[in-house]
């Protein structure tokens, strides 16, 4: 194996300190992206410097936009406006990013040129006709192997606006199709939106764009044009859920998350775990770059198994891994229903975490899209085959806090992706997790 792709976790007695998680992927993505598109400059501060959005910057970096990354997430990027990206002298190669693939094929479908997106051979079997399909309603020529998988080849087209609805909460989808409709001739009207983030209507807007917004209906007109501005990125609420589970479940614990974004679209694992009796208390609450943050304490908990609504399943969908973990310490039965979503992650996360957690002693019941978890008993040891994905590694380096006996978690690598220094902050807490490159 690779080096760090093995973890080996210990049980912890008692969780304590003060972090700062990294700075939200989903607003790093579309700072990039948006930055591009605009006139002028913009300045990122909290940029998350993982695998996926470094893929987006590179990938507009290889269309001609000059955007200079300084490390310690700040970027600086120079606009070149709606129409100034240049054709790629290659396929474009997002890796595991299907945030990147998808939104950036809402941007590509309007250019004058023709490209070519690809990825990672996990993110080429990850499916892509949601976006192809109501893009080439807007004119986009657009191509996809037989499965609709990648690579997904975009031939220059004039798109046209055009109403929509939505099939699913998604916004993935929806920021696509947004995005494609700054390029469109006339307006684009997408319905149904349902609740999801709303990171891409908040900083078109910062970024001088008028959307119009009534109700579950949202619409963009063609053609307007974006202004370089600062944009600063919050903490990650789905990397400070790691940490917040991790506190909940242990011996002892008392942890103080910095700087976490609130943003109600994405906020609902904190009601989640609450609602389960977590200990979770919400201080210095504010707002920066557009976007509500605040502090986290978070300490040890009797949590207790509940039926989670389903109108919190779309905005905490990426942080259902880890809050099955916390369900499989609670007292009582945990049953989940609606996440069909999740097997079309970076793996079936429904299928692997129920089959790990099964591996770990916990009783699931896994449904087509739903799962039953009875906690309340002992997590024992096990060796989980993440299957690549890196939500997956973490949570059962989360679980391996309370495991009686060891977890080894194989294909770790793709934490890097999403969450580079976990372990070290991790480390930092209290938590155990060693590194086996053997």
């Amino acid at each position: 194996m690779t080096a760090n792709n093995c973890w080996r976790t210990a049980p912890a007695d008692a969780l304590n300190g003060e972090i700062t998680v990294p700075g939200d992927k989903s607003i790093s993505h579309r700072a990039i992206m948006l930055g591009a598109l605009a006139e002028g400059v913009s300045e990122v501060s909290g940029f998350l410097e993982g695998e996926d959005c470094l893929a987006t910057m590179h990938a507009f970096q290889a269309m001609g936009v000059p955007i200079h990354h300084h490390g310690e997430g700040k970027v600086t990027i120079e606009g070149q406006g709606l129409q100034g990206l240049e054709a790629p002298d290659q396929a474009l190669d997002v890796g595991n990013s299907g945030t990147s693939m998808r939104l950036m094929a809402g941007v590509l479908a309007g250019q004058a040129f023709d490209s070519v997106l690809v990825g990672d051979h996990s993110l080429m079997r990850r499916p892509m006709a949601r976006v192809t399909e109501p893009l080439n309603k807007m004119g986009a020529r657009i191509h996809t192997s037989e499965t609709g998988t990648a690579p997904i080849a975009i031939q220059a087209a004039q798109l046209r606006g055009i109403d929509y609805a939505l099939p699913v909460a998604s916004a993935q989808l929806k920021s696509c199709l947004l995005f494609a409709g700054l390029y469109a001739q006339g307006r684009t009207m997408l319905h149904d939106c349902g609740v999801s983030r709303d990171h891409s209507e908040r900083m078109l807007q910062g970024f001088g764009v008028d959307l119009i917004i009534d109700g579950t209906t949202i619409g963009i007109e063609g053609g307007q044009r974006l202004r370089g501005r600062e944009v600063v990125v919050p903490g990650d609420v789905s990397s400070a859920a790691f940490f917040i589970v991790a506190a909940l479940i242990a011996p002892q614990a008392d942890v103080l998350i910095h700087n976490v974004g609130m943003n109600p679209t994405r906020a609902a694992v904190i009601d989640i775990l609450q609602a389960m009796g977590g200990d979770i208390t919400i201080l210095n609450a504010r707002e920066s770059g557009g976007e509500p943050v605040a502090d986290l304490r978070v300490k040890s908990s009797q949590l207790r198994g509940i039926t989670i609504d389903p109108r919190l399943v779309p905005i905490a969908i990426d942080e259902f891994p880890v809050i099955f973990v916390a369900a499989a310490c609670a007292q009582g039965v945990t049953r989940a229903t609606d996440l069909a979503e999740l097997r079309v992650k970076e793996s079936d996360r429904l299928a692997v975490m129920a089959a790990g957690l099964q591996a770990c002693g916990v009783r699931c019941d896994e449904g087509e899209s739903s799962l039953t978890i009875e906690g309340g008993g002992l997590l024992g040891g096990a060796t989980i085959d993440s299957d690549g994905d890196h939500r997956i590694a973490m949570s059962f380096a989360v679980a391996g806090v309370v495991a009686r006996e060891p977890i080894t978690i194989n294909n770790c690598a793709t934490v890097a992706s999403s969450f580079p220094n976990f372990r070290e902050l991790a480390v930092s807490l209290g938590m155990h997790i060693e590194v086996n490159d053997a």
